[in-house]
């Protein structure tokens, strides 16, 4: 599933080439991918015909777009979500779903989804915040995105580092592979709890989870097969500079212990045994 570089990455697409535009007409295709706008999808073209895209935003692993109405489209790629930048009259992909046309006869803005996880919605007043994602968390290159309540809330937890990474609530935008490249980085286990983490450790690990996330936006994202692409189709690099996710059985990059793979929510973590040493009883961090 696309993680914070990977939306950015698209969030910095629509910025430059959808920003400013008017929409003429909405399309759906499939009424699953607006399955979140409760009104149906006959509402969700109507509701945005005429209005005006003023910017593009990302919250965590959500993108939305403030419109000169007031409201917001709220997006969310899901497991393959694509939104992508087509000239008119190209061929439709074969999995898309909702289909924007501008004003201006330029690029159509089409939403292409092979699993149909993702999907549209459009918040009513949520130009500036939109209410269905303000619970989730800032996440580490916000702005406001604050280290001290990061630090302390982390440490008052009673779980494992990985499973509080993953938490959006807590600090949001970071999935299974930049947790593990953080917690390699950091020399910390996914498994190591939380409450037995020093200050100092948890701020190295948040420098960590900062500096994975701004070389992977640099990169484009990670791309393992062709379902994240950006707004232009084209695929991130970052999957090259990966140290310990989906490198299980080569070797470690900064001792040459092969990597482990070990079970974790019905998912994998990468680790090396050496740098990373599983927890036994009262380590601190």
């Amino acid at each position: 599933m696309p993680e914070l570089p990977e939306v950015e990455t698209v969030r910095q697409g629509l910025a430059q080439w959808v920003v400013g535009r008017r929409i003429v007409s909405v399309e759906v295709r499939h009424p699953r991918a607006v399955r979140r706008h409760v009104p149906g999808d006959v509402h969700f073209a109507d509701v945005l015909a005429g209005r005006m895209v003023l910017d593009a935003r990302r919250r965590g692993k959500y993108l939305w777009l403030p419109l000169d109405s007031g409201d917001a489209i709220i997006g969310h790629l899901g497991m393959s979500g694509q939104m992508l930048l087509q000239p008119s009259g190209t061929t439709d992909e074969t999995h898309l779903r909702v289909r924007f046309r501008f004003a201006d006869d330029g690029p159509e803005l089409r939403f292409v989804d092979q699993r149909t996880f993702g999907g549209l919605s459009v918040s009513e007043g949520g130009a500036e915040l939109p209410d269905e994602i303000a619970h989730i968390a800032r996440d580490p290159i916000d702005p406001e995105f604050s280290d001290e309540g990061f630090v302390a809330a982390l440490r008052r937890r009673h779980t494992e580092v990985k499973r509080a990474l993953l938490d959006q609530t807590l600090i949001s935008g970071v999935g299974n592979i930049y947790a593990d490249e953080a917690l390699w980085r950091a020399r910390l286990h996914g498994g190591r709890p939380t409450d037995a983490l020093t200050a100092p450790a948890v701020q190295r690990l948040l420098g960590h989870v900062r500096d994975v996330l701004g070389e992977a936006i640099s990169e484009g994202g990670t791309s393992f097969d062709a379902l994240y692409v950006n707004v232009n189709g084209e695929s991130g690099y970052f999957d090259r500079a990966l140290n310990a996710y989906g490198r299980e059985g080569e070797p470690c990059r900064r001792c040459g212990a092969p990597i482990r793979r070990e079970a974790f929510m019905n998912r994998s973590s990468y680790s090396c045994p050496r740098c990373q040493p599983r927890p036994r009883g009262s380590l601190r961090g």
